[in-house]
């Protein structure tokens, strides 16, 4: 199965409607399962139309059949199969499964060489012998209105009470500037319940991991392994990765938290709360949606810039991108801001956040006005009806994103964390991960450009150089050079580090060069080495001054430094 991204049309300008449309007309699909909004019929019944022109073996999900019901619509599906040329029509809702089999039966069937049935839209044949497409497009909107009514019958022309109840809380909570209150409280809630639920679970993992490398040292003993590798499994992988997944509680309640607020609605008409002020910085409402998945990882939300019709609008999306925090940067943050903050711990990491989006809102009005002048895209988005979170599918997304911090920690970090290994033994003779060891060589060489910023030694050198492979690597090589597992380091940090240099390490770690993927990412995106250069360079310089300034103005204003 492939499963391509939403379009309303062929002719839509955005690389995500490109790709969907090449694929379809490639001749490549046996069958294609087309799912429609039960309650927005007209609008989707469009592409419908359109795919069915193209002589395409076509199933139509008509989709939240729930939803439409409950609105006191009743869709008639035989009626709408009959107005199709006698498509199957299998109603669905996919938050419960029901229909998914007979949708699924329905698309094999015709894969398995079962004539789909001819269609063809009457235009008229002066029309078609002139060809004028908007007129044609017309038509298609024409027959999808009475196809929409053919289905829905009398009960379209009602406007239920929860459909006015809906519209009264949209219009609070879209309000012009209510609507930005009660967004910034939203993303407040969010953190609060991040720490409030995922801070006591760390401690229980912190335990659960110290346990199970405590027994990794003593079989390793009881085998008789030699020092060598008893160092690499104990001091390398264990430490290592193990200071990376005690964060992972973190991580699901983060996005626990967002998974509820897409499952209800309410990300929509954040998007267009936010229309307002991304457009003053020369961006349209879309952007939105790509930048929250930054918190995610910001290579998905670079991925999610090709939903923007704007080439322009893709563009400045994709170099301020890096700016939203990741959730590799989420360690690093709840590390500093344990040992240091103590109570204010969710303020200080909600204010590093906001400093983020912030930057990238600044970097985004620079960008659009001096690099890449013109006019974003005009903003067009359906508003879901708002609904109770399916719980399964919040923990489905929930455990997707932390699955992937998982595997990220299995694979990338577990071989960054060999390569720091073998850096901190070499050369063979000298103290594991100590100064003269080529990972506290390099990391001495970086600390001379940090001493600006406060953090002018090399332990946080050798960290900051494999935070640019992933961000997760941080926390874990600042365990290996300080020889703390994930439950000591917090201590080990307060004889290293002030409330003041910790502030400024947060700050460097939010902004300076994005990681190896996000370039990679950056690159085939753009096709172009130039802009994943730009990012990199930018924000390179752009985190070292911000730093550097937390650093000195702290000072001034008597923080111990």
């Amino acid at each position: 199965m492939v499963d391509l991204p939403a379009a309303y049309d062929f002719d839509g300008y955005s690389e995500d409607e490109a790709l969907a449309r090449d694929y379809l007309l490639s001749g490549r699909a046996d069958a294609v399962l087309n799912v429609v909004d039960a309650m927005n019929l007209e609008r989707n019944l469009y592409l419908t139309i359109r795919l069915l022109e193209a002589g395409l073996p076509l199933v139509v999900a008509l989709n939240q059949i729930d939803q439409a019901r409950a609105l006191g619509l009743s869709p008639d599906s035989e009626a709408l199969s009959l107005g199709l040329g006698g498509v199957p029509v299998v109603q669905t809702v996919a938050l419960t499964g029901e229909g998914l089999e007979e949708a699924l039966a329905a698309a094999a069937g015709l894969a398995d060489g079962q004539a789909g049935p001819a269609f063809r839209v009457d235009y008229g044949s002066e029309l078609e012998a002139e060809g004028h497409l908007p007129a044609m497009a017309a038509k298609r909107f024409e027959l999808a209105a009475r196809l929409a009514r053919g289905c829905l019958g009398p009960a379209r022309s009602t406007v239920p009470g929860r459909r006015r109840a809906t519209d009264l809380v949209d219009r609070v909570v879209t309000h012009r500037y209510g609507g930005v209150a009660i967004l910034l409280a939203v993303m407040w809630a969010v953190f609060k319940f991040t720490f409030s639920v995922g801070t006591p679970l760390i401690t229980l993992v912190s335990r659960l991991l110290s346990v199970a490398g405590r027994l990794v040292e003593s079989l390793a003993e009881t085998a008789g392994a030699p020092d060598l590798v008893r160092s690499f499994v104990v001091d390398g992988l264990m430490a290592g990765m193990g200071s990376v997944l005690v964060f992972l509680p973190l991580v699901f309640a983060l996005f626990l938290a967002l998974a509820v607020l897409e499952e209800t609605g309410y990300m929509a008409r954040a998007s267009c709360v936010s229309d307002r002020f991304m457009r003053a910085l020369g961006l349209g409402g879309k952007a939105f949606i790509p930048l929250v998945l930054g918190f995610g990882c910001n290579v998905p939300a670079i991925l999610a810039a090709r939903t923007l019709e704007n080439r322009r609008d893709r563009l400045a999306t994709i170099l301020v991108s890096p700016f939203m925090s990741c959730s590799g940067r989420l360690p690093v943050y709840t590390l500093f801001a344990g040992a240091f903050f103590g109570a204010r711990q969710g303020l200080v990491v909600f204010s590093v956040y906001l400093l983020g989006v912030v930057m990238a809102a600044a970097m985004a009005k620079l960008v659009t006005a001096r690099v890449m002048p013109g006019e974003s895209a005009d903003f067009l988005m359906e508003l879901p009806s708002y609904r109770w979170p399916s719980w399964r599918g919040v923990l489905r997304q929930a455990w997707g994103q932390a699955w992937m911090f998982i595997r990220k920690a299995g694979t990338i970090i577990a071989a960054g964390v060999v390569v720091m290994w073998v850096l901190g033994s070499l050369p063979w003779g000298v103290a594991y991960a100590s100064r003269d060891s080529l990972l506290g060589r390099l990391g001495a060489a970086v600390a001379v450009v940090l001493r600006p910023t406060g953090l002018g030694n090399w332990e946080t050198g050798a960290a900051l150089v494999f935070g640019f492979v992933a961000k997760e690597f941080v926390v874990a090589a600042l365990g290996l050079v300080h020889g703390a597992g994930a439950q000591a380091l917090p201590a080990l940090l307060a004889a290293h580090f002030t409330p003041l240099t910790a502030l400024s390490f947060m700050v460097l770690v939010l902004l300076y060069s994005p990681c190896l993927a996000t370039v990679a990412a950056i690159r085939k995106e753009t096709g172009s080495w130039k802009w994943p250069a730009l990012a990199a360079g930018y924000s390179l310089v752009l985190g070292l001054g911000m730093a550097t300034a937390v650093y000195q103005l702290g000072r001034v204003l008597g923080m111990a430094g």
